[in-house]
């Protein structure tokens, strides 16, 4: 395998990439050219939503191509291209041999939720202290346990004891990781939504490889009131679902919302307001868990 590497000012960053595709590129990825210096950018994003930008001032474009041929004839093509202007080639060289995926698992380790409950992917085997142990492995889906909101709505299951005889609702189940950890702290009844079809059937195949029983479909498939809903999204969806989200509380539930950055309480409590009163209950590294009673 070898990779071509070329610097890009910002507004040609998508159309190379764009033609590097089309050029047959196995892979394209884009770096800060200027990363560990004074002149290092940062681009921020919300998980799920693509980057603010496209590329950096200064971008390094590494595309990947099974062999030097075809990385050489990609190289020999954008140069005569009119939009190359301004852009560079740095270079070729081989990229050495390794094990991909022993490559990949050795960079998603076992998740501390509390110190006994614990996520871990299949190559692991579960730590010592583990209690309760949810067994995922990175797919297509959000939701991994990586990210402070996931850990966050698992905290808030995993405090309230059990889920006793409970019906729970997880909207945008993602990889459904929190109605698998609803299930785990004995949640009777849970329905699983999401709009992406990938993740409906990724939910139901990491609830079978948990031994948990949950009904996973599109958001038609949530009906009537639960006990809990929880809702792991990002917060201009949460503010445009809150009729309906909080439709599916029954009186006394509770409401259990997440992906939202601690600049955004005031929003929320706003949308809310005529339905429930939501506060802050956690809080990790800049993101926020909010949550009313119902």
């Amino acid at each position: 395998m070898f990779e071509l590497r070329l610097m890009a000012p910002e507004d040609r960053v998508e159309t190379l990439g764009e033609a590097l595709d089309a050029l047959d590129a196995l892979s394209v990825s884009v770096e800060d050219a200027d990363a560990q210096t004074d002149a290092e950018q940062a681009l921020f994003g919300e998980p799920g939503m693509p980057p603010p930008k496209e590329g950096w001032q200064r971008s390094r474009v590494i595309a990947l191509f099974p062999n030097e041929a075809l990385a050489k004839e990609a190289a020999s093509v954008l140069v005569l291209q009119d939009f190359f202007e301004g852009c560079e080639v740095l270079g070729i060289a081989p990229v050495p041999e390794q094990d991909w995926v022993r490559l990949t698992q050795s960079q998603f380790a076992p998740v501390e939720i509390t110190p006994e409950f614990w996520i871990v992917p299949t190559w692991h085997e579960p730590p010592g202290q583990a209690r309760q142990v949810i067994r995922l492995d990175p797919g297509l889906a959000f939701g991994t346990g990586t990210h402070p909101t996931t850990r966050m709505c698992l905290r808030w299951i995993a405090t309230q004891g059990t889920l006793g005889s409970q019906r729970v609702l997880d909207y945008g189940c993602g990889s459904g990781i929190l109605a698998i950890g609803a299930a785990k702290f004995g949640a009777a009844e849970i329905d699983a939504v999401d709009i992406d079809e990938a993740a409906v059937s990724s939910t139901r195949l990491n609830a079978e490889a948990n031994g948990v029983r949950l009904n996973a479909g599109l958001p038609e498939a949530a009906k009537g009131h639960y006990d809990t809903v929880l809702a792991n999204i990002l917060a201009t969806p949460l503010k445009v679902l809150a009729p309906l989200l909080r439709s599916h509380v029954r009186a006394g539930g509770s409401l259990v919302l997440a992906g939202i950055l601690e600049r955004q309480a005031d929003e929320l409590k706003e949308a809310y307001a005529p339905y429930a009163a939501l506060e802050v209950s956690d809080t990790e590294d800049g993101w926020i868990l909010m949550t009313a009673r119902c």
